[in-house]
């Protein structure tokens, strides 16, 4: 075992460095920090979490490219919904998990804007139609990179995404077709 294994362990760990498949096992599931600042809480499994009220569930998301609102995020999602009620008398709070939702990466990227562009395909329509419809949902993009994705478009339609997102400096990211569906869509897993 080595010194760094044993650091994260702590001094109460009664496991042998003889033992290779516990060694091996540990290895294989070593936790690589994450944290917002960083990007997402564990960049090694491509999963963010997200904690947020069920009043407004909506967190936000870095910003990384337009295309992240057509192709979806490069990673998944573990959203937790939570129910705040306040007890004034006991000085407390209690906070109740109503959902935990896995939403896979390939469902990460916005309903409205997906569900469109394959409508748009599903009715023959061309390049020039995909770019005027990019520019209508006021995407960030100038115009060479929007006939690009265009292009793109043609030769790899987009999944249907799930989430809805917001255009701003980072994306805003709401959550309530995905608490709707989730368990009934391939990619979105209601773990509670």
């Amino acid at each position: 075992m080595t010194s760094q294994m044993a650091r994260r362990l702590g001094p109460t760990s009664n496991i042998s460095s003889n033992n290779t498949s516990v060694q091996s096992t540990l290895i294989k599931y070593a936790y690589k920090e994450g944290g917002s600042d960083k990007g997402i809480d564990f960049p090694k499994l491509l999963v963010d979490i997200k904690v947020t009220s069920i009043k407004q569930p909506q967190s936000s998301s870095p910003f990384n490219s337009a295309r992240q609102k057509i192709f979806g995020l490069d990673y998944s999602l573990l959203v937790f919904v939570y129910e705040k009620t306040d007890d004034a008398e006991e000085r407390a709070a209690k906070l109740n998990i109503l959902h935990a939702i896995f939403v896979d990466k390939t469902r990460t990227d916005d309903y409205q804007t997906t569900s469109g562009i394959r409508r748009i395909l599903e009715n023959n329509g061309n390049e020039d139609d995909l770019i005027a419809f990019l520019q209508e949902r006021m995407l960030p993009v100038d115009d060479i990179q929007a006939s690009e994705i265009a292009q793109e478009l043609l030769r790899r339609p987009p999944e249907i995404g799930y989430l809805t997102i917001s255009n701003a400096h980072r994306w805003r990211l709401q959550y309530n077709r995905v608490i709707k569906l989730a368990g009934s869509v391939d990619g979105l897993v209601r773990v509670r």
